[in-house]
């Protein structure tokens, strides 16, 4: 019949949050219920107030349910976070609140500005004459937030500065896995009156991550940070694959474009065939398919493209069961020759077409170039070859272009390949060679004076698809962190090229079914799970 009466721990009144002024005295009240009696803990920004080591300052006291925390003569280091924990032997529950400490205006400490190397840190110099010591306080800062693809999502927190200079006003940055979030259709930020809001609009997988919001004062800064996990939208066909991630443009010439992609968390309950590519001209909304059968590599050459067009790229993975919906699209890409795309003057072209105006330079005589350097084959799988290489030393005062030579192994019958038009940036990629067959590749340098000697030949290389599938991580330890998240460790992938990094599942014990905790893989070799059951 005890055991009945068991119950973790309950906020039936929970502490407010309160603003005053320096020097004044708060008292933070709270009442608990649960059974065993609850233990109370007071903390600030996390960190466990002991008012035995300072009976001055704090004075904390509990009975028959009702909880309290004292802070005498209050300064604007007080500025801060508190929450009461509250723990039993069935749980754990805590409530958070805040207090800000306003310093009045006739109390602003501003010294003039000196330099030394002693400075602490927390001293930033403004562009206005000062050395001030600033105190920043994120005040109801955004917690882990969970979305779905489609939704619209807003991050935000209050932002505290003492002391305040009218004319000196914070740099408000925010980042997404340590790199800086620019302003685009999908992503909007505001600072207004204290508050800093970062907008996130129609949600993708690409948008999950960790958030810091930054806030800078001249040369001194404090952040604060939070994980944002994005579910995915159901797909049109049960059973069918999420949709892959992360397309980008991996390298663009004036006749293909090399995209690249991440796989989805998510196959549907069948392994992934494959992934259908699709192009569309910048300004218009007709999607092309670009391969008829699936293809398994992260990667493929997009051809057919017209020189000096811009186009952008999805991509479509598909299973046993059907198709997945289409991924976010990629940045638009110009089919143009690095060389010329490095020329390019600025002028105004038709937005609604994307194209690109190339202006070609009058040719100069010169001398014969001499042999290009360093060859090497930098991509090979069934569907292209890609050749780099170090212009010649010996080039005249002309600029200088390419022809590749391609040879199968073993023989000495070198083809070339650009038989028409020599190329111009020293980057190319080769198509239509035969599956399972051994090649190797030259350069030759040329401009208007003629062609020069060839480059050292490339090792024989294999022309297919060597898929490194990376092995399995190893020594995986969970660690409880809250009543709904668990920190996972691991220990990383042995002898894994290109590692994109690693995704992370769950499954309740006896169920047989595991679920992804993250949607975008995450790098390193730690992760907290958020959003589980609680238990």
């Amino acid at each position: 019949m005890r055991d009945t009466l068991l119950h973790a721990p309950v906020f039936i009144i929970k502490p407010r949050s309160h603003t005053i002024w320096e020097t004044q005295t708060v008292k933070f009240h709270c009442t608990v219920s649960g059974w065993p009696e609850p233990r109370v803990t007071w903390y600030k920004n996390n960190v466990t107030i002991n008012d035995q080591a300072y009976p001055d300052k704090y004075k904390i006291e509990s009975g028959y349910g009702l909880h309290s925390l004292e802070i005498y003569n209050c300064d604007f280091e007080d500025t801060a976070q508190y929450h009461a924990s509250a723990m039993n032997v069935k749980g754990e529950n805590s409530a958070f609140a805040s207090l800000v400490v306003k310093r009045y205006k006739g109390d602003l400490d501003v010294t003039p500005l000196t330099t030394s190397k002693g400075e602490p840190f927390s001293f930033a110099v403004t562009p206005y004459g000062f050395a001030s010591k600033f105190d920043i306080h994120f005040i109801d800062p955004f917690g882990v937030s969970f979305g779905k693809e489609g939704d619209t999502l807003s991050l935000g927190s209050t932002v505290v500065v003492h002391p305040q200079i009218k004319r000196f006003q914070p740099e408000i940055q925010w980042y997404r896995n340590g790199v800086l979030v620019s302003p685009n259709k999908w992503v909007s930020t505001h600072w207004s009156g204290g508050h800093a809001t970062l907008t996130l609009r129609h949600l993708n997988k690409e948008d999950e991550g960790l958030y810091t919001l930054r806030v800078v004062m001249g040369e001194y800064y404090e952040q604060y940070s939070a994980y944002v996990f994005v579910r995915d939208v159901e797909a049109e066909v049960s059973g069918a694959p999420a949709a892959p991630l992360d397309v980008e443009c991996l390298d663009a010439n004036k006749d293909y474009v090399i995209i690249s992609w991440k796989q989805p968390a998510v196959d549907g309950g069948s392994s992934i065939l494959g992934y259908f590519i699709d192009r569309c001209e910048v300004g218009t909304s007709h999607w092309t398919q670009c391969n008829d059968t699936p293809v398994k590599f992260a990667r493929f050459p997009v051809t057919g493209l017209i020189e000096g067009r811009s186009y952008i790229f999805r991509v479509r993975a598909v299973n046993k069961t059907g198709i997945s919906r289409p991924s976010r699209v990629s940045e638009p890409a110009a089919a143009l020759d690095p060389a010329d795309r490095a020329r390019i003057r600025s002028r105004p072209s038709a937005p609604w077409t994307g194209q690109i105006i190339v202006t070609e330079e009058e040719p100069t005589e010169g001398v014969i170039p001499g042999q290009p350097s360093d060859l090497t084959v930098t991509e090979a799988t069934k569907n292209y070859v890609v050749l780099s290489w170090k212009p010649p030393g010996l080039r005249g005062h002309e600029g200088v272009m390419y022809y590749v030579e391609k040879s199968v192994a073993g023989t000495e019958n070198w083809q070339r390949v650009n038989t028409e038009i020599p190329v111009k940036s020293p980057r190319f990629a080769l198509f239509d060679l035969a599956e399972g067959k051994s090649y190797s590749f030259r350069v030759r340098s040329c401009n208007s004076a003629g062609v020069g000697e060839p480059s050292e030949a490339t090792e024989a290389t294999v022309v297919g698809d060597k898929l490194d599938i990376p092995k399995a991580p190893s020594n995986i330890v969970p660690t409880r962190n809250t009543d709904t998240s668990v920190v996972v460790t691991w220990t990383e992938s042995k002898d894994s090229r290109e590692l994109v990094g690693y995704y992370i599942e769950a499954s309740i014990t006896g169920s047989g079914i595991w679920e992804p905790c993250n949607n975008n893989p995450v790098k390193g070799t730690r992760f907290i799970c958020h959003g589980l059951s609680h238990w």
